[in-house]
């Protein structure tokens, strides 16, 4: 059995009368991809919220690699070896792809607030920097502006910003959001590469029903605040409570 990597325990988070998460039980394991669906309002994206510290629980507890990080705030999330990519795209427009992501290494690097860094130690960021744009597609691209990167790009870049800090848990918000068709494929090799070495887990929310159900390992439903199912891409399809609640005949 894997190390379970993320794990909440009765995670609940209400908003006044309303329970947009409900007491949701969840377990990822190490080298997983988890895929969390739903209906618009099933409280997948504020179960992200309090799992990432965006939001505080109500009630429950959010357990990291066997630790209680329930309201931590969000730089410890950070440091600690999550990474959040959210549904808008959060990049400096004016800033090359590489700067971008060199300043993402060299404020977790301990750097960011220094006037005078060594060269050899700038280099170094560099060539993290490019190291992260590779492994998303993006190393042809490192001297464009972020702004002149496609919408499909733009999601790339965010995520090689986060591989800057080296985390070992990504959570990717509607990862395909805004892009067309003809790009999801490449987010797909981009996934399937940050997952390939076995050494991070992935748990994104996501509404394109095909591309859950081609990388998934897992897939977990939500419906009203609950988890309604939770398996296999397989069994997940072929759930009829499942069907009825969101996937419909598709």
């Amino acid at each position: 059995m894997q190390e379970v990597v993320l794990e909440t325990r009765g995670l609940v988070k209400a908003f006044g009368g309303f329970r947009a998460v409900d007491g949701v039980d969840l377990r990822v394991e190490q080298g997983e991809l988890r895929s969390i669906i739903g209906p618009n309002g099933a409280g997948k994206t504020t179960l992200f919220n309090c799992i990432s510290a965006t939001l505080k629980p109500t009630a429950g507890q959010v357990i990291y690699r066997g630790s209680d990080i329930t309201g931590l705030p969000l730089r410890r999330i950070a440091h600690l070896g999550i990474g959040r990519a959210f549904q808008i795209t959060n990049v400096f427009p004016s800033l090359s792809a590489l700067e971008n992501v060199r300043l993402a290494a060299q404020a977790l690097g301990g750097d960011s607030f220094r006037f005078w860094v060594p060269a050899t130690r700038l280099h170094g960021y560099i060539d993290k920097a490019m190291a992260c744009l590779a492994t998303v597609g993006l190393e042809g691209r490192a001297a464009f502006p972020a702004a002149a990167l496609s919408h499909g790009d733009k999601r790339k870049l965010e995520i090689a910003i986060l591989l800057a800090g080296d985390p070992r848990l990504l959570l990717l918000d509607e990862p395909a959001a805004g892009m067309a068709t003809e790009q999801v494929p490449e987010l797909m090799k981009t996934i399937a590469e940050l997952r390939r070495s076995g050494e991070r887990t992935l748990l994104l929310v996501e509404h394109n029903v095909n591309l859950v159900m081609a990388i998934s390992d897992r897939i977990t439903v939500m419906h009203q605040g609950r988890v309604l199912a939770e398996g296999t891409p397989a069994e997940i399809k072929a759930s009829e409570a499942v069907q009825n609640a969101y996937l419909g005949t598709s």
